[in-house]
């Protein structure tokens, strides 16, 4: 089992840095590591891909030193073990409302005697090329479980949400949120506002580091301020174009057309 250095880095209380994946290749993930991010969230919910894909982007995650977690669609034993065993080493929760959730995860997530995790002798195990019970061991380490809070219920119940000992971090989930308080997109809107600053409180105060979604520069450093080392800087499909987007239009301007 490959040491989780991102959970490391957490615990030295280092800024890390990631980004959201969803374009289905591995030369993205070769990018963003050559760009010396922390680690990737390669995305399952609403990216185009499949299983295999994902095996793929993990492997070049593995090969660039990052950290590969994945965001997976609902919480179901078959999408949660099949990506551990490809070699994820954290499990992204979407829409994390109740305490259940978290605990379905865990069991599915680890072995025993924290959970129930189907034993396998696949890619993070070195195909029992080690011994495989020592490969347990080292896998409840270093597996992280990170709910995301996208709604009004799920911030309501934060305490209890992270008070499970196996949540690694708790990600905002800015954008599902303000749907859920009827102002869709509207992340910086003061109700969203109010319950982010109510999350991040309720975790920090159950020891629970907090992860921040890096929208714009000046909410990035007001976080930093606040103690907060995790940064997800968007994603790449977003970053892509933006930088496509300012380029041309950088040279378009220079000469004096317009698009």
């Amino acid at each position: 089992m490959r040491k989780n250095k991102l959970k490391e880095k957490i615990a030295r209380r280092k800024s890390v840095f990631g980004l959201f994946v969803s374009i289905p290749n591995p030369i993205i993930i070769e990018m963003i590591g050559h760009a010396e991010y922390d680690f990737v969230i390669i995305d399952f919910e609403h990216a185009s891909t499949n299983v295999e894909t994902v095996e793929e982007l993990i492997r070049a995650a593995e090969l660039l030193d990052m950290t590969p977690l994945v965001r997976i669609s609902s919480v179901n034993r078959m999408e949660i073990t099949k990506f551990l065993d490809s070699g994820a080493q954290g499990i992204v929760i979407p829409h994390v409302e109740r305490r259940d959730q978290v605990e379905e995860a865990v069991r599915y997530a680890f072995y025993h005697p924290l959970g129930n995790r189907s034993l396998n002798s696949g890619r993070p195990g070195i195909f029992a090329k080690n011994s495989l019970s020592n490969y347990i061991e080292e896998a409840n380490r270093e597996v992280m479980i990170i709910p995301m809070i996208e709604s009004i219920e799920g911030a309501e119940r934060i305490r209890d949400i992270v008070s499970i000992p196996q949540v690694s971090f708790v990600l905002e989930g800015a954008a599902d949120l303000s749907q859920s308080l009827s102002v869709p997109w509207q992340t910086d809107h003061p109700e969203v506002q109010q319950l982010l600053d109510h999350v991040h409180k309720e975790s920090i105060q159950q020891g629970i580091p907090y992860a921040a979604v890096s929208r714009r520069m000046e909410d990035h450093l007001l976080w930093a301020e606040r103690g907060v080392q995790i940064f997800v800087l968007g994603d790449d499909r977003n970053t892509a174009f933006r930088a496509y987007w300012n380029k041309q239009k950088e040279y378009r301007q220079a000469l004096g057309v317009r698009s």
